[in-house]
């Protein structure tokens, strides 16, 4: 430290003789002039993630209901479950927003996500001192947001209910969770449940055309119904696909997008089909090797879709072949097990020819 008597410095500044100052003030006055957050290199996912309960798109049913909690100050430990991309993590920080100001959503929020430390020590450790810490000039309850809590262990399961439990009065708790099989039926029964289901169609567009507007994308209809019907009710993935597909061709097209994605085109399909029923199994086997090596397709793809096709009745020709419903989980089982391709792959022609054999020899 310096003492009082020692000899001020001074700096020549732009010309003119400058006391000497600390260096934190000299830091603190170059922060004042604040550099707007720049959010163009964000990932989609996040630059439009919903701040507010009322820029949520689906769900409303639940949206009321914990809004109605926290109006009446009344939040029980919550716990979301339902597939990916569904609103669930959203949908807490939204709440968690209303709930808490800016400057103080650091201080009563912890958002841990389970997947990352799934063991016991995650809630003797940072949970724990935290939900145990009372809030001082502060009203209200601390809230823990445990984002995928089905990767937890089970002792670690057993762990946080006793926390859960202890620390009620000051803390709250919002599992989120894929698999609600995966929770231990003691922590299932100590939260509020809500099931977030696959969103609609007419929930994810108008969520996708107000991304589109304000990414001044150009897209076809027939891309946007190709990025609807492959997201499958994820709207995070349906964002990604958008993302991906923008940045890679310019143009967001069907065929742009299911080239982005690795995943076959209807033609492609159609084309599949027909060789699988109408040529000898050599040529056949041939020709979809070489369309799969070209295209970079998965043989899982195929057979999903090669099983709508089928089943959606609009090719004539598919009706006799309805009954190989059977062979199509046995050969995706095999892949899953990790067995080959081709192996697969000869597995389906077999079975489409025997399928043909059999209406050849009835007719």
């Amino acid at each position: 430290m310096l003492s009082e008597s020692a000899p001020r410095q001074s700096w020549h500044v732009g010309g003119y003789l400058a006391p000497y100052l600390p260096v934190y003030n000299l830091f603190k006055m170059a922060s004042t002039s604040k550099i707007p957050l720049q959010t163009r290199n964000l990932p989609w996912v996040e630059k439009y993630r919903p701040q507010t309960l009322d820029d949520l798109i689906s769900h409303q049913d639940i949206l009321s209901t914990i809004q109605k909690f926290i109006s009446e100050d009344r939040l029980p430990h919550l716990l979301f479950y339902g597939p990916p991309g569904t609103g669930k993590t959203s949908t807490i920080l939204a709440c968690a927003k209303q709930l808490y100001k800016n400057r103080e959503f650091n201080s009563m929020v912890l958002e841990l996500n389970a997947s990352d430390d799934r063991g016991i020590d995650v809630v003797r450790g940072p949970i724990l001192s935290f939900a145990s810490t009372r809030t001082i000039f502060k009203k209200g309850f601390k809230l823990v947001i445990l984002d995928e809590a089905d990767a937890m262990t089970q002792d670690a399961q057993n762990a946080l209910r006793r926390v859960i439990e202890k620390f009620t009065e000051n803390t709250r708790f919002c599992l989120i969770c894929n698999y609600l099989s995966k929770i231990i039926p003691a922590l299932q029964s100590r939260c509020t449940r809500f099931r977030f289901g696959p969103l609609s169609q007419s929930q994810m567009i108008p969520r996708l055309e107000h991304v589109i507007q304000q990414e001044n994308i150009d897209i076809t209809p027939d891309g946007m119904k190709a990025i609807v019907t492959l997201s499958v009710g994820d709207m995070r993935r349906s964002l990604n696909i958008l993302q991906s597909t923008h940045m890679a061709y310019g143009k967001v097209t069907e065929e742009t997008v299911y080239t982005c994605t690795g995943h076959p085109l209807r033609s492609d399909i159609a084309n599949i089909l027909d060789w699988a029923l109408n040529k000898d199994f050599s040529t056949a086997y041939k020709q979809i090797l070489q369309l799969k090596t070209l295209k970079g397709l998965a043989l899982h793809d195929i057979l999903t879709e090669v099983h709508l096709l089928i089943h959606r009745g609009k090719n004539p020709s598919c009706s006799p072949v309805k009954h190989l419903t059977p062979a199509s989980p046995s050969c995706r089982y095999r892949l899953a097990s990790g067995t080959s391709e081709k192996i697969q792959l000869s597995s389906m022609l077999a079975a489409f020819q025997a399928v043909r054999d059999i209406v050849v020899s009835d007719g």
